[in-house]
């Protein structure tokens, strides 16, 4: 088996989660498959490899909820605090068939083609207002306008808001609400936080699940048009409808994954566009390259890095042998780097053939249930960018940010300067 000896630098030491791109392309160099010294844990990095294991769901188990709860879950004073609230239910991330066959049935009705496209006009108006508030801000400092964040301006409040008000929290301070308590699901799962703010995540986690039984038993006694509203009344083939605690988790999962994933592309995308003016040029060019250039966005930035899997029973992946009872780290962002898939894999290519072909939402019946709502929303946001904004750059001096963790990449603050575009009048 290959080891990481053999590697440079170790794949969880935090300047590795913060710029991982050169360790991939060691990694594909040298070994595809390895051991994580010290750890049960084998390292996925091959796209057909990784491929492979993410259809083999009776070798290789999503139930790995134990790893996803926290570094501190055994901490007295934070369970103390957990068992304030309802108890976690494996559903759709953390659960195999048949519990997650029920589950995803029953969710798969929340997010259908016909709700997602329902959608497409109210994601349109919070990026416009979004957007044009951004632009006017920038333009305050006069003709040479003045820095404007990103992240904090558009990226995280565009898929905050849709998921908001698919919930019934839709006010300025809701929305600042949801991206809290997302933002706590992030961090414990990332388990790369001091112990203070294990406390305050926790903390967190129980006022969610308070606050979501209240908006849950609404939906209940007053039937709405949103997606909350779908959860709690779905039913299909006789599966037992979702119970208060598997909603609660439901949602957990959404909103984190909904925001995640959306707002970490939408950052690294537009930085993408920033650093490859050609790329951009052929997408103003020619508009229909628009779903293909966010593939390609999601290929290269893959926001959730790598999830774990639990080898069921002794067997292989990509030719290397794996215990019973280790672990897998899936690593998708990696795969979606393969040389051996995508020739030149570092190069943003708006026209790349293969784009869609990415694991950023996974692969096979884990496949994340939101990504055609995330496409949605990247697709709308990037064609609003494109209509309105006639020029955008880092702002001087400034670096992107990034933090550590160890599933979830994405760049937390952006500053850009913007220019807005004249439109014509009709």
């Amino acid at each position: 088996m290959s080891e990481l000896p053999n590697l440079s630098r170790h794949p969880f030491a935090p300047e590795v989660l913060v710029d991982p791109w050169d360790f991939y392309a060691e990694v594909h160099a040298t070994a595809p498959v390895f051991q994580v010294p010290g750890t049960p844990i084998t390292y996925v990095a091959s796209y057909d490899a990784l491929v492979d294991a993410l259809g083999r769901v009776e070798d290789f188990s999503n139930d790995f909820g134990a790893a996803l709860a926290g570094s501190r879950a055994g901490d007295p004073e934070v369970k103390a605090i957990l068992d304030e609230g309802w108890p976690a239910v494996d559903t759709l991330l953390t659960a195999d068939p048949p519990v997650h066959t029920r589950f995803r049935k029953l969710v798969n009705l929340a997010f259908s083609m016909k709700r997602v496209e329902a959608l497409e006009g109210k994601i349109r108006a919070i990026a416009v207002r979004l957007l044009e508030a951004m632009l006017d801000k920038a333009e305050r400092g006069g003709e040479g306008g003045v820095p404007v964040d990103f992240v904090a301006e558009f990226a995280i409040p565009l898929p905050v808001s849709v998921i908001a008000s698919e919930i019934g929290m839709e006010t300025s301070t809701d929305i600042a609400t949801v991206k809290r308590w997302s933002d706590a699901f992030a961090d414990r799962l990332g388990q790369m936080i001091p112990r203070e703010r294990e406390l305050e995540c926790a903390r967190e986690v129980v006022e969610y699940q308070r606050h979501a039984k209240t908006l849950i038993d609404a939906r209940r006694a007053n039937p709405t048009d949103d997606l909350l509203n779908d959860l709690v009344h779905a039913s299909v083939d006789g599966e037992n409808p979702l119970t208060d605690a598997e909603i609660m988790s439901i949602l957990q999962q959404l909103m984190v994954a909904g925001n995640e994933t959306t707002t970490s592309t939408l950052a690294g995308g537009l930085l993408k566009l920033i650093e490859n003016p050609g790329e951009l040029a052929k997408v103003r060019a020619d508009r229909s390259l628009i779903p293909n250039m966010v593939e390609e966005m999601l290929r290269l930035e893959s926001p959730t890095s790598g999830l774990f899997r639990i080898v069921r029973r002794d067997t292989e992946v990509g030719g290397v042998p794996v215990k019973a009872g280790t672990m897998l780290m899936a690593r998708f962002a990696a795969a979606n780097r393969d040389p051996t898939r995508y020739p030149d894999p570092d190069r943003f290519d708006v026209t790349r053939a293969n784009a869609r072909s990415h694991l950023a939402f996974g692969r096979g019946i884990h496949m994340c249930v939101g990504n055609m709502l995330s496409r949605k929303e990247l697709v709308v946001a990037f064609e609003e960018i494109l209509d309105r904004v006639e020029s955008f750059a880092l702002a001087p001096g400034a670096r992107p940010v990034v933090r550590p963790n160890m599933f979830l990449r994405g760049i937390s603050e952006l500053p850009v300067m913007l220019r807005r575009r004249e439109r014509v009048a009709a």
